[in-house]
């Protein structure tokens, strides 16, 4: 198997100016082949790099061929990366760095990868012989896979397990039901935008930072971020450029805009924005770009012409990239629109009289510390499994009519849902069985209701109270009988446990009793 041509290929394009890598093989001797000329304009360095995973060309370490074009030569050398320090390390006897080669025998520095090291230098004017290139290339790939294979005993990667996070918080002092928190993991797995809504000093700011502490190697990787009641625009998240120096861009104080660049730096690592109390002010006001974005993966757009102070001019999330909202709902907050609504995961904290009771006999002190960086050895498993884009395939039928069951009497008041609620709820239902698969069918489906159905019912009492009975009958099982409804709606203290979904049962009386009694009523309850 011989690169030659491919290298060949590389120097005369390069030459040319080309830009255009997709024609390039992707994969050579067990690694992972990259080919760049430049973005935009031709670079004056351009380079092919040999990766294994976890390494990347942002963080890590690799062969690589560098073409320095003023100077006709290519050099194979052991890559550093330059954005990021590499966890690897080359073991190399004498090495000599291209910076010393450059000052040696031009006496000036190379433009860039200085820091790299040199196995060969070539006159592209004159190319060794095909056997000699693919020899060369093969040798040093040989010593990569005998260096990433020592490394990664160092630095072991785990595979996220649900228990050792639900044990972490229990060793903290936090005080969370299981299932809850497998809730809260597979809504983040099913897609990057979750919402807690619910009472105040119920655990919802608590549980994300407790989270991301856990899942994070440093707080580099995470913000947390209190909301302003007078954020009218997205200038407190993404900044704004300067009106007096067209130079120069003027980054937000809260630091969202390097953790969207840093989490772009370091793709191999989950990053978290979390966004307490998110609607103290209105969210369409200073986070419609970021809705609009998580939908279209377009980038957000900054400003225009040159890159300033280090600020591009356009910004995309990446997928790396998770928000956590908090919610409190009283006289000083917004209500969230459909919009908000229809793209995240809504999880609703509630405290019960047993959960009560239970906290003041067992209360004890939180010790946040005890979760620094407890679960980072997963977070690669964490974020691969937050790729996985699967529809659930267990029970497909039942879950299917039931959906069409809500679809159509919910369609009567205008909040049916549409395909991309449809497939986020497989999704969810997906994940929640890979968390957990002791989880039957309906407990997912139940969960996937009221997270992903009920929070955008709202409206008069005339209009709801007859949708929300039927809703009611679809909760309860064929045992139970609809001549059941009446006593939840009139029984304060009902039993929901025995019904076929008691979460949304449980929080259809609910939203009943609020219409009953006020004229209206809404998913989020002050």
């Amino acid at each position: 198997m011989s690169y030659y041509n491919q290298l060949t290929l590389f120097l005369k394009e390069a030459k040319a100016n080309n830009l255009k890598t997709k024609h390039y093989d992707s994969e050579y001797l067990d690694t992972n082949v990259k080919v760049s000329f430049g973005q935009g304009t031709p670079a004056k360095v351009p380079w092919i790099s040999f990766l294994k995973e976890p390494n990347t060309t942002s963080e890590g370490i690799y062969p690589v061929y560098l073409y320095y074009k003023q100077r006709n030569i290519l050099i194979l050398a052991y890559g550093i990366s330059e954005t990021n320090e590499p966890s690897s390390k080359w073991d190399i006897e004498n090495p000599i760095t291209i910076n010393k080669y450059f000052h040696e025998k031009y006496s000036k520095k190379p433009y860039r990868y200085g820091a790299s090291y040199i196995f060969e230098v070539y006159d592209t004017n004159d190319l060794p012989t095909k056997e000699k290139i693919d020899q060369d290339l093969a040798e040093i790939i040989e010593e990569y896979h005998a260096i990433e294979s020592n490394q990664k005993l160092k630095r072991t990667k785990f595979p996220f397990k649900q228990n050792t996070l639900i044990e972490s918080l229990s060793e903290s002092g936090l005080q969370y039901k299981p299932k809850f928190i497998t809730r809260f993991t597979a809504s983040l797995l099913t897609k990057p935008f979750v919402i807690l809504t619910g009472l105040s000093g119920s655990g919802k700011t608590k549980l994300a930072q407790a989270f991301v502490q856990w899942i994070c190697q440093d707080k580099s990787q995470y913000r947390m971020v209190p909301v302003g009641s007078d954020w009218t625009n997205r200038e407190p998240l993404l900044g704004y450029p300067d009106a007096l120096n067209p130079e120069q861009y003027v980054t937000p104080d809260s630091d969202v805009l390097d953790l969207i660049q840093h989490a772009r730096k370091n793709p191999n690592s989950p990053h978290f924005l979390v966004l307490d109390e998110m609607n103290l002010s209105r969210v369409e006001r200073y986070f419609a770009d970021f809705l609009s974005a998580m939908e279209s993966n377009e980038q957000i757009p900054l400003y225009s012409g040159k890159e300033r102070n280090g600020v591009p001019n356009a910004l995309s999330l990446p997928s790396n990239l998770f928000i956590i909202g908090t919610v409190n709902v009283d006289e000083t907050t917004s209500m969230f629109s459909p919009k908000v609504l229809d793209r995240a995961n809504a999880i609703e904290f509630r405290v019960a009289k047993k959960e009560m009771s239970s906290f003041l006999n067992n209360m004890k002190e939180v010790n946040m510390d005890v979760l620094q960086a407890g679960g980072a050895g997963m977070a690669q498993s964490f974020l691969t499994m937050a790729s996985d884009n699967s529809y659930t395939g267990e029970d497909a039928d039942t879950i299917k009519r039931t959906l069409l069951e809500f679809f159509d009497e919910l369609k009567k008041t205008g909040a049916e849902f549409g395909y991309r609620s449809a497939g986020e709820i497989l999704r969810l239902i997906h994940q929640l069985g890979k968390l957990d698969d002791g989880l039957s069918t309906n407990e997912k489906i139940d969960i996937a209701i009221i997270q992903k159905l009920l929070p955008k019912l709202h409206g008069s009492r005339r209009k709801l109270t007859p949708v929300l009975e039927k809703l009611a009958g679809f909760c309860i099982t064929e045992e139970e009988g609809t001549e059941i409804i009446k006593d939840i709606f009139e029984k304060e203290d009902y039993d929901f446990s025995h019904s076929k979904y008691p979460l949304s049962l449980e929080k259809i009386s609910r939203m009943y009793h609020g219409a009953v009694d006020n004229g209206f009523t809404s998913f989020a309850e002050a």
